[in-house]
């Protein structure tokens, strides 16, 4: 992994699945809701495939410990997804790995969100959770492997 001014990278040619190719891993030094110009400028720098950005991120929408994964789509009210597709001039076309983190429940949600993880939610995004972005990862590896011999 490589520091930038504008966020931590690694890049490197690896085997997904049945598929080799190059990823690069980014994580903005912005805060979420402010992170979009800085993702853009790494993806553009980066991706050869339009449809190769993928952006995992929070949701209150989806039940805890889920995740759900879709090619498109609006930003759901999430200021971090909103501020990618501003960077992006409004291209919506990108993988959103939704982390689903559960209803706040009463609590202010700017708290909820930045609040720490039950010890539960941690074991289960380091492990089942884990490979359940990886297994969406193959299939976005895969999809972009088809388009290029079609």
């Amino acid at each position: 992994m490589s520091s930038e001014r504008k966020g931590i990278a690694g890049s490197d040619i690896v085997t997904i699945g049945d598929t080799s190719m190059q990823l690069t891993l980014f994580k903005s030094k912005s805060a979420m809701n402010i992170s979009g110009p800085s993702i853009a400028e790494a993806f553009r720098s980066t991706v050869k495939h339009p449809n190769a950005l993928i952006v995992l991120h929070d949701s209150m929408s989806h039940n805890s410990e889920t995740l759900s994964a879709c090619l498109g789509g609006s930003a759901n009210g999430h200021n971090g997804v909103k501020s990618i597709i501003g960077a992006l001039g409004g291209k919506q076309d990108f993988y959103r790995f939704r982390l689903g983190i559960g209803e706040r429940g009463g609590t202010d949600a700017a708290n909820y969100v930045l609040g720490r993880l039950s010890s539960h939610e941690r074991q289960f995004w380091q492990d089942e959770g884990l490979e359940e972005v990886l297994e969406e990862i193959e299939k976005v590896a895969a999809k972009i492997a088809d388009n290029r011999k079609g």
